[in-house]
């Protein structure tokens, strides 16, 4: 009778091994002092009693409360399989959590990965987490633990499914919880990079199923292939956020946050606002980009249905008080980034 091995069943433990001695080079380039090193270890460890600042300066909080966030890169993860690009999408798993974390103006502290794949690929996991890498260390977010999990019953070959965890800290006082909204407060908007990572289960089926396009077709009014152009890695706006907040007091000089995800700006602005306030959107305020106009034409889209499942344009609202609107736009573009005051609350 032979004899039963993990690698029959699709696990080769070396293959495995040979990808685990891929990683810590990556990981470790994210490292700040506040990394307790515990190497082959079964967690990651995080000071917490004096917390350095983003750049690793190590300073106190008087009242730290804890913020998390957890979420995944959805279907967008068909189109790096299709293009056989694993960088930017470690990217998009950062981004969906720590873009999150900062609505309650909380610096990211650490994230963790999980990818699951069909078998050991040690190319591909090493080019997965090379963008998972990229994206913390533009978050200024220590990588410090993940998981890589092989079911060859559960996945496909050449596909496989990404899951990403942040954990943040803010100053109990300064937590931006939308309390402190009030009408006559602008929003002001800052551009995206594209589609993010949302909506591509209508994307697919409009690019490849209704229109016939292929990964590789050429979008004329846009200048690069449909693949370029679906696998443009969501934008991180942690460096930015935290800049301003610096500058522009929490709960008074910026009052909410809202990363604009799957729903749209008013469903997305709707979870932040009191009960006594809702948003008055200029939907002419911005320039309509043209991968949003692309999409909608190829698909003959509802406006309204572009408004609710996309961000058109826009990745981050910030509401902040009438008085101070104009010095936070102006910083806003110091920084680079396009913005548009593009409504009130009333």
């Amino acid at each position: 009778m032979k004899k039963a091995t993990y690698k029959d069943s699709g696990v080769d433990l070396d293959i495995y091994a040979e990808s685990m001695s891929r990683l810590p080079r990556l990981v470790k380039q994210t490292f700040s002092p506040r990394v307790l090193r515990l190497d082959g270890g079964f967690a990651g460890l995080f000071q917490l009693n004096e917390m350095g600042d983003s750049l690793g300066n190590l300073k106190k909080y008087d009242d730290p409360v804890l913020v998390s966030c957890t979420d995944g890169v959805g279907t967008k993860l068909k189109i790096a399989c299709q293009m056989k690009r694993h960088s930017t999408v470690g990217i998009d798993l950062v981004a969906m959590s720590v873009n999150d974390a900062i609505c309650c103006g909380a610096e990211p502290l650490f994230f963790l990965d999980y990818v699951a794949m069909p078998k050991d690929d040690p190319d591909l996991l090493e080019e997965i987490v090379q963008g998972i890498t990229q994206g913390c260390l533009e978050s200024r977010c220590a990588l410090i633990g993940g998981e890589t999990a092989i079911m060859s019953d559960l996945y496909q070959p050449g596909e496989y499914d990404l899951a990403g965890f942040c954990v943040g800290v803010a100053e109990k006082s300064k937590i931006i919880d939308g309390k402190a909204i009030q009408p006559g407060d602008q929003l002001i908007g800052i551009a995206s990079s594209g589609f993010h990572s949302n909506g591509y289960s209508l994307i697919r089926k409009i690019v490849f199923e209704m229109a016939g396009l292929s990964i590789d077709s050429y979008i004329n009014e846009l200048g690069q292939t449909v693949g370029e152009a679906l696998l443009t890695p969501t934008r991180l706006y942690v460096q930015p956020v935290l800049a301003l907040l610096k500058t522009f007091e929490a709960n008074k000089g910026i009052r909410g946050i809202a990363h604009i995800t799957g729903g749209g700006l008013e469903e997305n602005l709707g979870r932040i606002l009191p009960d006594n306030c809702r948003s008055n959107i200029d939907w002419n305020a911005w320039p309509i980009p043209a991968v949003f106009q692309w999409l909608q034409k190829l698909g003959n889209i509802d406006a309204d249905e572009m408004n609710r499942v996309f961000n058109n344009g826009i990745g981050l609202v910030l509401v902040v008080s009438a008085q101070q609107t104009e010095a936070i736009q102006k910083a806003i573009s110091e920084m680079g980034l396009d913005q548009w005051q593009i409504g009130e609350i009333v």
